[in-house]
């Protein structure tokens, strides 16, 4: 979902995809009728898109989306998504991610989306993160790599800098070999550090210095709230110790 001209479709494993539901079920318990949200971007939050019109079948919730794909999944289910407005703020945003660390920071950006899941994530009071048991690790990077959104003119210069630091850098690439370009029209950088991140706040700055990237897929200290599914159905829920500042 989100970005244009992807590879086909990994397999769907049905056990994943039924603890990716479950935890979706359980965001939308807490969601109110008439609340503002931020929708994210890729498999698991177009779970919490169809558990959220299941759940209230005609509510019209005040909705911006983190991507065309998943603006076009909700107006496909009834659900009404607008365009982003100056005065904005969310109740709460409902998201996925590619991994969540120890201290439930994030790596994001599988679905190329990053950007404006940061933006909403900023805008919200609580940042639902929605995850299966795969996508916990101890810190940051250890599986995935980090996406990083780039204008095209740049992309080579940067991609060369990030690699001169010692990281893997792969540019992300359609089936036919072009650039895979963000619903932004940048290109994204699929970044693999020599080691898994001690300090991902600092990491992130540091991708960030250089002219031409756009936005880092590290959301640091964003999480206010991360569910665990389980293939069973069970969740498990877990909150920073300490409360992220909105």
């Amino acid at each position: 979902m989100g970005s244009r001209g992807g590879a086909p479709p990994p397999y769907v494993d049905p056990a994943l995809e039924r603890a990716k539901e479950a935890a979706a079920r359980r965001a939308v318990e807490a969601v109110r009728s008439g609340e503002h949200l931020a929708l994210g971007t890729g498999t698991t939050a177009a779970h919490a898109v169809r558990a959220l019109v299941e759940r209230f079948p005609g509510v019209a919730f005040d909705c911006v989306a983190s991507s065309d794909g998943t603006a076009a999944l909700a107006r496909s289910l009834g659900l009404p998504v607008r365009d982003l407005r100056a005065d904005d703020r969310f109740d709460r945003m409902i998201d996925g991610a590619d991994e969540v660390d120890d201290r439930l920071n994030l790596t994001k950006g599988g679905g190329g989306a990053l950007l404006r899941e940061k933006l909403l994530a900023e805008l919200s009071t609580e940042v639902v993160i929605l995850v299966d048991p795969t996508k916990l690790v101890h810190r940051l990077g250890e599986r995935g790599p980090i996406p990083v959104e780039v204008v095209p003119f740049a992309a080579a210069t940067v991609a060369r800098s990030i690699a001169g630091d010692g990281f893997a850098v792969a540019p992300r690439r359609q089936v036919d070999g072009r650039p895979y370009l963000s619903d932004n029209g940048n290109e994204i950088l699929d970044v693999r550090p020599p080691e898994p991140l001690a300090d991902p706040a600092r990491t992130a700055a540091e991708l960030r210095r250089r002219t031409g990237v756009v936005e880092v897929g590290l959301f640091v200290g964003m999480a206010t709230q991360v569910l665990v599914g389980a293939p069973d159905g069970r969740v498990d829920e877990r909150r920073p110790t300490s409360r992220p500042a909105r």
